[in-house]
C-alpha cells in the first residue's frame, strides 16, 4: 500500500480511554488508566476505531486473521509512539543518539538542546553531527547512519514519497521554526529591487526540496518572472552563501538564518525582504525520524520529543534570546559571531541599506506540524512538476506529520498548544484552503502541473 493509498486517519476517536469498554464507568470499574494503555489495548482500540462498526469489524479480522491485520495496522499506523507518549516516562530503549543538523538558526531547538542539557534531562546522550549539506543529511538519514535529523520541512514529506530519491517512511516530529529566512541580494543590485528587472540573475537556494525554493519560485512568478526560463536556481549549501555572493558567482539568494545577516555583517550584500513578509508564520525545518525507527524506539523518541519540545518553548520566549544566542554560537554548533546571532533572534536588525529593523517575529518557534503546512508544501511540488498525477494532499500529510502527538506531549509538558493553526495560510495576500489544493494549483499563471 502507498501513501496515496492510505485509509489511516491519526487523529481518530479511540473511543472509551482504552478502547475495550462499553463506557467511561465500565472503563473506570474495570481499574484501567487510560495513560498506561497495553500494546494489546491500544492495538484493539486502533481497530474498533477504523472499523466502529462490530459486523464489520468481525468481517474484516475473519478475512485477513489477526496477526495479519495487526501487522498490517502497525506498519501505518505508529502505536508504539503512542503506546509511550500514553505511559509515564518509560526507560528508553536508545541512549546514546545521533542527531545531524546544519548550521543555521532554523536548528536553533535541536541545537540548543545540546549546551543548555534538555537532553540529559530526559537521559539522552545525543551528539549532534554538524553536516556540510542537505543531500548529505538526507543519505545519511536514510543510510540509519543519524537517529534523527533536522530537515528542510519538505524533506520528509519528498522522502517519503521516493521524491528525490528512494522512498523512505517519515515523521516529521515538530517543526523547528517558522519564518527565519529572508531574501538577501548583493551590494550591486541596491538599486534593483524590482523582481519584474531579474530576468537573467541568478540565485541560490539551500536545497530543492526546501520552503526556500518554493518561496523564491513564488514571489518571482507572481512578478511575471518563470523561475525556470527567466533566471537560474542553484543548490548552495547555507555556509557558502555568503562566499558565493561576495564572489559574484551569484546575484542572490533566498537562505535560511543567520547567512542573510552574515552578509550584512561581512558588508556583501543587503536584505531585500523577509520571507515573512511573503507568508507570516511559514515553516522552513523540521525534526525528522524514520517512521521504523519511531516504531522500534518509541520511549527514547517520546523523550527526544520532550527534550526539544520544551527547548522551543524556551526559545519562544524573547526574553531568552540572547541567552540562547551565546549557547549556540560556538564553532562545533553556528560558529557564528554572537551579534549576528542576536539580531536574527532578537528582531532589531542593521539591513544592509544604512537601517535597522525591529522585527520581533522575524524567526518564531511554533513546534506544532500542522497539517495544513504539510499540504500547502506539497501544493508547491505539484505546481513544479515534482508530483505528476493525483495527489492525496490529506492522506500523505497525516502519515508523515505528528500533529496529534505533537500536541499531545506538549499538553504533558505543561505546554499550551493551541487547538487549531493559529495563523490562517496567506501567501502574498492569496488566501490558501487545505481542501481545495488543487484548485489553489490551477489558479496559477506560472506553473508545471
Amino acid at each position: 500500500m502507498s501513501l496515496f493509498d492510505n485509509p489511516f486517519n491519526a487523529e481518530s476517536s479511540l473511543g472509551c480511554a482504552c478502547g475495550r469498554h462499553a463506557s467511561a464507568a465500565e472503563h473506570e470499574a474495570a481499574g484501567r488508566d487510560a495513560e498506561a494503555l497495553s500494546g494489546q489495548a491500544l492495538q484493539t482500540a486502533v481497530v474498533k476505531a477504523l472499523f466502529p462498526r462490530d459486523a464489520e469489524r468481525r468481517r474484516f479480522l475473519r478475512a485477513v486473521g489477526s496477526n495479519t491485520a495487526m501487522a498490517a495496522i502497525a506498519s501505518l499506523f505508529p502505536l508504539g509512539a503512542l503506546q509511550a507518549m500514553a505511559q509515564e516516562k518509560g526507560k528508553v530503549e536508545k541512549k546514546d543518539l545521533k542527531v545531524g543538523f546544519i548550521p543555521i538558526t532554523c536548528a536553533t531547538p535541536l541545537i540548543m538542546s545540546a549546551p543548555l542539557g534538555f537532553y540529559e534531562k530526559q537521559g539522552l546522550n545525543v551528539t549532534l553531527v554538524k553536516t556540510a549539506g542537505w543531500a548529505l543529511i538526507r543519505d545519511k538519514v536514510m543510510n540509519k547512519e543519524y537517529d534523527a535529523s533536522h530537515l528542510l520541512a519538505p524533506m520528509p514529506l519528498a522522502i517519503s514519497l521516493g521524491v528525490g530519491s528512494g522512498a523512505l517512511p517519515m515523521n516529521v516530529a515538530t517543526i523547528q521554526n517558522s519564518n527565519g529566512q529572508a531574501i538577501t541580494l548583493a551590494l550591486k543590485h541596491k538599486d534593483n529591487r524590482d523582481p519584474r528587472k531579474w530576468k537573467g540573475m541568478k540565485f541560490a537556494v539551500p536545497f530543492e526540496f526546501s520552503m526556500h525554493n518554493f518561496l523564491l519560485r513564488y514571489y518571482v512568478a507572481e512578478h511575471g518572472i518563470d523561475p525556470d526560463r527567466d533566471i537560474q536556481i542553484r543548490v548552495v549549501p547555507p555556509p557558502e552563501m555568503v562566499a558565493n555572493l561576495r564572489a559574484g558567482n551569484i546575484d542572490g539568494y533566498l537562505g535560511p538564518d543567520p547567512f542573510n545577516q552574515r552578509a550584512v555583517y561581512d558588508q556583501v550584500g543587503f536584505i531585500h525582504l523577509l520571507t515573512k513578509e511573503l507568508w507570516d508564520g511559514h515553516p522552513c525545518c523540521s525534526l525528522g525520524v524514520r517512521a521504523q525507527w519511531v516504531k522500534d524506539n518509541p520511549n527514547t523518541f517520546a523523550a527526544l520529543y520532550r527534550a526539544v519540545l520544551n527547548a522551543a518553548a524556551m526559545a519562544a520566549d524573547p526574553g531568552n534570546r540572547s541567552t540562547i544566542a551565546n549557547a549556540i554560537a560556538p564553532a562545533n554548533y553556528l560558529n557564528q559571531p554572537v551579534p549576528v546571532l542576536e539580531q536574527v533572534l532578537t528582531g532589531k536588525f542593521a539591513d544592509g541599506l544604512g537601517n535597522v529593523k525591529n522585527v520581533p517575529d522575524r524567526i518564531g518557534f511554533d513546534p506544532v506540524p500542522w497539517n495544513a503546512l504539510g499540504v500547502w508544501i506539497l501544493s508547491q511540488m505539484k505546481r513544479w512538476g515534482y508530483l505528476k498525477g493525483e495527489v492525496r494532499y490529506k492522506d500523505i500529510v497525516e502519515q508523515v506529520y505528528l500533529v496529534t502527538d505533537a500536541k499531545k506531549r506538549m499538553k504533558e509538558e505543561g505546554i499550551l498548544a493551541p487547538a487549531d493553526m493559529p495563523k490562517k495560510i496567506v501567501v502574498m495576500g492569496k488566501p490558501f484552503d487545505a481542501a481545495k489544493a488543487d484548485a489553489y494549483v490551477a489558479g496559477f499563471a506560472i506553473k508545471r502541473a
